[in-house]
């Protein structure tokens, strides 16, 4: 178990392991909660409600799709009118 020390304004640093396990970047949030003598911590990531949906499953398996088609050059256009843009979308 890593030992920290309080030092000045009561900060502690969290030891690199457990920054990369938790991915915990400086600016983020953590939990705090006392239970039975014991303080503990939880990394918090907050996400403004707009934007929830970017992070469900669902929009970030369509995200790595569409990256993978850009990679390997399945894109359309360019366009040279919204015309043919519309007949490519309808095809």
């Amino acid at each position: 178990m890593p030992l920290v020390k309080i030092k000045d304004h009561y900060q502690i640093t969290l030891p690199n392991n457990l920054r990369k396990n938790f991915n915990i970047a400086i600016g983020d949030y953590m939990e705090i909660e006392k239970k039975e003598g014991e303080i503990i911590l939880r990394p918090v990531k907050l996400i403004r409600p707009e934007q929830e949906y970017f992070y469900t499953k669902a929009w970030q398996k369509g995200e790595a799709e569409a990256d993978k088609d850009i990679a390997e050059g399945r894109v359309a256009g360019p366009f040279s009118s919204v015309n043919d843009l519309a007949n490519e979308l309808e095809s």
